[in-house]
């Protein structure tokens, strides 16, 4: 649920529940796009507040899944690598 849905979220302090719920079933598509739900969530806490904690360790999750998992085949001639894959090494082409 978007915080359109629930726009009552930002109306009060973000709990680890909130956290949870935005986490819900995240795939590599969305783990950027959940990502930065979170982000904006947790934005205003203090560092150590439950909710904040549990979110920066979900960003990270979510970080590794959208990274990850992108497969792809070799590159054609005139492709350019993801910015993942040239993180791995590769240089552009």
């Amino acid at each position: 649920m978007s915080e359109f849905e629930q726009p009552a979220r930002f109306e009060r302090e973000a709990t680890v529940e909130d956290v949870r719920q935005l986490m819900g079933a995240s795939t590599p598509h969305f783990a950027p796009h959940i990502r930065n739900r979170i982000r904006t969530l947790i934005g205003g806490l203090a560092d150590g507040h439950p909710a904040r904690v549990e979110g920066e360790r979900e960003i990270a999750r979510l970080d590794r899944l959208a990274h990850g998992s992108e497969r792809r085949g070799g590159l054609q001639e005139g492709e350019r690598p993801m910015p993942s894959l040239r993180d791995e090494g590769q240089e552009p082409g």
